[in-house]
């Protein structure tokens, strides 16, 4: 019995220890990752489909290709985050900013609002979302682009011209950089989409990239 006891005791000391020096080692790693990204720049786009790039490869999609194009350009220390949800509107825009706050992202490449148009939803609320989120990333000090989208007049002319003066209207209230038209030389052009006639195909998203990459340049 009283053996028993010794071994018992002696494996929970030993557990102790192992979850100390466990515990340690994950501190030191944690910080040594926290200096070793000290001087990134991470440049972060929010967005939806055409931001993840549904139906092409990760390194296809235009966030990824800004990323090369700026190490080309002699931008190694910067790093991008790919925020791109397919489907998502501008409602919970702000709420997913706050989740990437974790990152410290200097730079916020904000592209959403398509599905919003697409979907007829009310251009008051997205203007909302989009107005909380840009100020989220202002009192965060990232340099903000915000990409402008236009739409289909499916909706009739009245929405469809407010929906694309809601992008250039919040650029000026808030003094950040705009892209007129993300899907510029890329909308409704057939050799630039997939089949869908919606959804850029890898020359889409190199053209995507290269009307981006200027703006992104500027913040850095």
């Amino acid at each position: 019995m009283m053996q028993s006891r010794w071994i018992y005791g002696s494996k929970r000391k030993h557990r102790k220890w192992l979850y100390g020096v466990t515990a340690g080692i994950c501190l030191w790693l944690a910080l040594g990752l926290t200096h070793a990204r000290a001087d990134e720049i991470r440049v972060l786009f929010l967005g939806d489909s055409l931001t993840a790039g549904l139906g092409v490869e990760k390194d296809q999609a235009y966030p990824a290709l800004v990323g090369e194009r700026l190490k080309q350009q002699g931008h190694t220390d910067v790093k991008i985050i790919n925020g791109g949800i397919s489907g998502a509107t501008t409602a919970g825009a702000a709420s997913r900013l706050k989740w990437h706050l974790a990152a410290t992202p200097h730079v916020l490449v904000l592209a959403l609002g398509a599905n919003d148009g697409l979907r007829g939803l009310s251009l008051e609320n997205m203007a909302a979302n989009l107005d909380d989120t840009i100020v989220l990333a202002l009192e965060n000090q990232m340099c903000v682009i915000l990409a402008g989208m236009e739409i289909p007049p499916n909706y009739g002319p009245d929405y469809t011209r407010q929906f694309r003066e809601t992008f250039k209207d919040l650029a000026e209230k808030h003094q950040i950089r705009l892209i007129p038209f993300l899907l510029d030389q890329v909308g409704g052009e057939a050799t630039m989409n997939q089949a869908d006639g919606v959804h850029p195909n890898a020359a889409g998203h190199q053209q995507i990239a290269r009307t981006v990459l200027p703006y992104i340049l500027e913040c850095l």
